[in-house]
């Protein structure tokens, strides 16, 4: 029988009918979080595009191709295969490129090629192939050619706010409350991510993405803790994962509402109404209990206990002065030794996860899965739109075979190991997105779903990194070694829109870096000692020891005990 706050979950069930309410709840905004983190892949879509063209065309020619207009030529353009050459009323002849248009001096006949003198002149304005993209922020602005900058910049300033607001929110949560920060940041959502739909410039489109960024990563951050504090001890492993799943969600409404609406705005707006029933029902969230008997709200709590027993068809038997002495006498006995200890844990810093070779190697190699997992992950999400084929579909799938890889993990990690479930994860991501490199680019299935795979795989360790790390460290460095953990996880979502863009040099780069990262640290995760099964450690002693053979004194002294035991 557990003692304290957990003893509820003993009496009243660890995911009954109120807590599973509570959590399905909480998780359903948890969808808005996934959508508003990767809405930027169609957001900020750039379609074909050249120099604004002269009026009056009446004829035009792409390599083999011709039109009477621009908009018969969009299906054959490639940008980079050459000009396209337009022919005007009054018998000019232009040759329009994406960022410089030309105009032929004393061209006769119309033809493709030619080898006369020109003059250049630069792009007043833009002309955009409205078949796929009828709006986006790039056509409404011009974020193109010397603007280009400015586009891509947009989902590394929103990631700056997720890490930002992860800061913030966290604290704040622990000082006021999960409650108020819950419904606090999803009105918040809902405010800006309307907002953003109305902005009428560049500037204030990107301010408001960033406090949509830093109310949404508030939110992802806190719910973790709260559907955490309100299940028990044996679904813990699983409600906390699959938030994950509900992120994933996200992503594939993202892949359908892009699909079905191609202007911006009015994307925006429905990808923020999606998820507004939340707020008709979370003002009647009930603050965790953890957090009320912390602060000493006896009364609260004890209402809480007789809700939940209510809810979940049981007798309310369990007093909160039951609890209190249980964890009163829990401070008793461990008084003392948090007295010794209080002058060891103000001396602590990040410094200690590095004490000695042993530690500072699994430091490294834990902040290595914390990185490689969140950069592969915005990696293969914002990525998938640029491997070829259906872009839609392949953002969909994206998020799709996250749910499958939160139930695997989960299975695996509770059997084979943590270090058993990461490690091999790890390396088949990387064995996936390097094998991208022999296949060739006319086969883009083949691409497609070793690039998916690779998804899969780093979602499973990416899911189980937090857990394996509380139990890689000692109680006195615990919170610091899953907050610097978190922050190199931050990292990695902000380098990811950069590792994106190098898609321009070559198609499958992103994923070959990913590859190549999650290969190496798949390695070096095996290393690691292994958790499962193990109790958590409370000196840096003890965690140093995690996965060392017994010393060969105890294993002399247990084999003499062994034999006077067959003699007795």
């Amino acid at each position: 029988m557990t003692t304290g706050v957990e003893r509820l979950f003993d009496e009243y069930g660890h995911f009954k009918r109120f807590q599973a309410c509570v959590y399905f709840a909480a998780i359903f905004q948890a969808i808005s979080c996934g959508i508003h983190y990767l809405a930027s892949v169609f957001l900020v879509e750039t379609p074909k595009f050249l120099c604004d063209a002269p009026a009056n065309i009446t004829d035009v020619l792409y390599r083999n191709h011709s039109s009477t207009s621009l908009a018969g030529i969009w299906t054959h353009y490639k940008p980079g295969y050459g000009p396209v050459v337009v022919r005007t009323a009054v018998g000019d002849h232009w040759e329009l490129s994406p960022c410089f248009k030309a105009l032929r001096l004393d061209a006769v006949n119309f033809q493709y090629e030619f080898f006369g003198n020109k003059t250049v002149a630069s792009c007043s304005r833009f002309v955009y192939d409205h078949s796929e993209v009828q709006q986006s922020i790039v056509t409404d602005w011009d974020l193109v050619c010397e603007k280009e900058w400015l586009a891509k910049l947009t989902q590394p300033t929103f990631m700056l706010g997720v890490l930002i607001g992860a800061l913030i929110f966290g604290d704040i949560a622990d000082r006021i409350g999960r409650r108020p920060i819950l419904i606090a940041t999803s009105l918040c959502q809902f405010t800006f991510g309307i907002i953003v739909a109305f902005t009428g410039n560049y500037y204030l489109f990107v301010v408001m993405r960033f406090l949509l960024a830093m109310v949404s990563s508030g939110y992802l951050v806190v719910v973790f803790v709260y559907v955490t504090e309100f299940t028990g001890i044996k679904v813990r492993t699983w409600t906390s994962m699959h938030v994950h799943a509900a992120f994933a969600v996200g992503i594939m409404v993202v892949a359908l509402v892009g699909y079905l609406v191609r202007v911006w705005w009015i994307y925006q707006i429905i990808l923020t109404l999606t998820t507004s029933p939340f707020l008709l029902y979370c003002w009647k969230f009930p603050e965790t209990p953890f957090y009320l008997m912390a602060k000493g709200q006896y009364k609260e709590t004890q209402e809480l206990l007789d809700k939940i027993a209510s809810f979940n068809g049981l007798q309310p038997t369990l007093k909160v002065s039951e609890l209190i002495e249980e964890c009163d006498g829990v401070l008793l006995a461990d008084k003392q030794a948090d007295e010794t200890a209080v002058e060891v844990e103000k001396k602590l810093s990040i410094l200690d996860m590095f004490g000695s070779l042993k530690m500072a190697g699994r430091s490294a190699t834990c902040w290595a899965i914390w990185f490689i997992g969140s950069l592969g992950y915005y990696v293969f999400s914002l990525g998938s739109v640029n491997l070829g084929g259906n872009q839609y579909i392949n953002l969909f799938v994206a998020g799709a075979v996250e749910i499958p890889s939160y139930l695997i993990g989960c299975f695996l990690m509770d059997r084979v190991g943590r270090k058993k479930t990461c490690a091999p994860a790890l390396v088949l991501s990387g064995v996936a997105c390097m094998l991208i490199i022999i296949v060739p680019q006319d086969i883009e299935v083949l691409a497609i779903v070793l690039s998916m795979t690779g998804k899969f795989a780093i979602a499973i360790a990416f899911g189980l990194v937090y857990l394996y790390t509380c139990e890689l460290y000692p109680t006195i460095i615990r919170s610091l070694a899953v907050g610097s953990g978190s922050m190199m996880c931050r990292v990695g979502s902000v380098v990811a829109p950069f590792c994106v863009y190098l898609s321009d040099i070559w198609i499958y780069m992103p994923q070959l870096i990913v590859g190549i990262l999650a290969f190496i640290v798949g390695i070096l995760t095996m290393f690691l000692p292994e958790t499962l099964g193990q109790p958590l450690t409370s000196t840096l002693e003890e965690a140093e020891a995690l996965g060392s053979k017994p010393r060969k004194e105890n294993e002399i002294a247990d084999g003499v005990e062994m034999n006077q035991t067959i003699k007795a």
